[in-house]
């Protein structure tokens, strides 16, 4: 599994469904997402997902009243419901002779959520569009669960696979499947994910590669603050472990920020919000950075621009996708070059 640093050739996405999960937020989403892919258009192709003819139509009409290159954009009609390309989509592996992606088995976040099963579906449709070989792999697993730093190191989290995925299977059967399909040669368990994260322990809200000896990671500095122990248990975890030849990691420290949902609604109302600047998306020229209107993004937004000197670094807004569940990096896929 290549490092998202290395060279795309394609980013996948897929459009905001007709279906209002976001609660009356999508037209602020959609803004959002021109934003994205205006920025990832720059150094890549971008591969969308649609419903159908009508709702392509509407997205050119959008992209082309925003200044956005259509040629640079492919396409695919086809039926899904979420927006979560990163979960149900391919996650890409490469060698030296040729690229191919795994299809994982997408069970709705251990059932939680039973309206997203058919998501399960989308890429065995689109299979024919994908020009690699596939290889189908018998575990429940979202590729927001698992991040690579390209050489064979697989960070992931307890929370995730050992409780509340593939009950039963010993974290030894885990590492064999992250040794077989990702070429894991060493597999790092970090504790567990962010409260209220209703993936249930996704390691890309905790802790990102950004090179392989390199990680940012997310820290609370508030022994208050209900992500504390947790973040700090993680830290720990990544300071004593070393990479694939017996080197430590250079571990730089993402502050937290602080959002709640508002108070009312009826799933979240007034809960705290699984919001992290680890949920970043490194394109070829671009990195896109979740912000929050907290008063620790520009502090984050510095330190990521420190780590990308050679990128255009990019906050956007994304408070209104949290009521969805997520942020950037859950709705985008990489598919490497060869």
């Amino acid at each position: 599994m290549p490092g998202e640093w290395e060279k795309h050739s394609a980013t996948w996405l897929a459009w905001l469904n007709d279906k209002d999960y976001f609660l009356g937020r999508i037209e602020n989403i959609k803004k959002t997402y021109l934003n994205i892919i205006a920025a990832l258009t720059e150094g890549e192709i971008v591969k969308l997902l649609v419903l159908d003819q009508k709702i392509e139509d509407q997205v050119r009409k959008m992209l082309l009243a925003a200044g956005v290159d259509i040629s640079r954009i492919i396409f695919y009609q086809t039926k899904y419901f979420d927006v979560w390309i990163r979960d149900y989509g391919p996650t890409f592996i490469k060698n030296e002779k040729e690229i191919a992606w795994i299809k994982w088995n997408y069970d709705g976040y251990n059932g939680r959520f039973p309206e997203l099963l058919p998501d399960n579906k989308v890429f065995f449709d689109l299979k024919k569009e994908i020009p690699f070989r596939m290889f189908r792999a018998d575990i429940n697993l979202e590729g927001g669960a698992v991040e690579s730093n390209g050489k064979g190191v697989i960070l992931t989290t307890e929370e995730c696979l050992l409780k509340n995925r593939n009950t039963g299977k010993s974290k030894e059967e885990n590492d064999k499947f992250l040794e077989d399909f990702l070429g894991g040669q060493k597999i790092i368990w970090l504790k567990n994910g962010l409260v209220n994260d209703h993936t249930g322990g996704h390691v890309d809200e905790i802790a990102r590669f950004i090179s392989p000896a390199k990680i940012l990671c997310a820290y609370e500095e508030d022994p208050s603050d209900e992500n504390y122990e947790r973040l700090s248990e993680n830290y720990k975890i990544l300071q004593a472990s070393a990479d694939q030849t017996g080197n430590k990691f250079e571990i730089i420290k993402l502050p937290m920020p602080h959002v709640f949902y508002e108070k009312g609604e009826e799933e979240h109302n007034g809960k705290k919000a699984p919001a992290s600047y680890t949920n970043f998306y490194i394109g070829n020229k671009t990195v896109l950075v979740s912000v929050f209107n907290d008063p620790n993004d520009q502090k984050a937004l510095s330190i990521i621009k420190n780590c990308f000197p050679d990128k255009k670094v990019i906050g956007l807004d994304c408070r209104d996708l949290l009521y969805g569940g997520g942020a950037i990096h859950c709705i985008t896929q990489p598919e490497p070059a060869f």
